[in-house]
């Protein structure tokens, strides 16, 4: 069984993905195969370099992250140009290792899953993680660097709580829950998505 996870920044969408992870299921991290990409020698950086220039790359031959964050947010192209390089890429990388996996459950980690419109046709169920906007906000907040108009930023550029929620098969709300309680409905639905074998609907 293939499924997605997906959720808004700030959602606890890493958490559940930990919590899946202790139950037996097998995480493929579109984030973290996007960041092996793009690493000093990675597979997108020639491409990279061609298409924005070296001042997008940091002095050890890596994205240069900050700048090219603040040039996708801030110019569409730029943003279209860059995923471009990197979503073939990624699902690729994520494929293969999806394909490697020998675990009964595997969970396709994709924080773009619903704005994307390419994956939902990948997996069999779509997990979202959800919680309101402000809690969203506050979450984010706490990590170092990122200030309210940054945080406002990274949520105009998501779909909307009622657009994940409406690609969802399950929705698991991580507000005013328990880090316990989490757990037993991630661990319950591991169970029973594990188990089974029908079609994506």
């Amino acid at each position: 069984m293939r499924i997605g996870l997906t959720g808004g920044i700030g959602s606890g969408k890493s958490t559940v993905a930990g919590l899946l992870r202790d139950a037996g299921a097998a995480i493929v991290d579109t984030d973290a195969i996007s960041r092996a990409l793009t690493l000093p020698g990675g597979a997108a950086m020639p491409a990279i370099a061609a298409q924005f220039g070296a001042d997008y790359v940091a002095a050890d031959g890596a994205l240069d992250r900050d700048r090219m964050r603040a040039l996708a947010f801030s110019d569409a192209d730029a943003k279209r140009r860059l995923e471009a390089i990197l979503h073939p890429l990624i699902t690729a990388q994520a494929l293969a290792d999806a394909d490697a996996a020998t675990a009964g459950l595997v969970v396709f980690d994709v924080p773009l899953l619903v704005e994307s419109g390419r994956w939902r046709a990948r997996v069999a169920r779509v997990l979202v993680v959800d919680c309101s906007i402000e809690t969203q906000i506050d979450r984010v907040r706490r990590r170092p660097g990122w200030t309210l108009e940054r945080v406002q930023g990274a949520l105009a550029a998501q779909a909307t709580r009622e657009a994940r929620r409406a690609a969802a098969d399950a929705v698991l709300v991580n507000e005013g829950i328990s880090l316990a309680a989490l757990g037993n409905e991630v661990s319950s639905l591991a169970a029973r998505w594990g188990c089974e074998t029908i079609a994506a609907p």
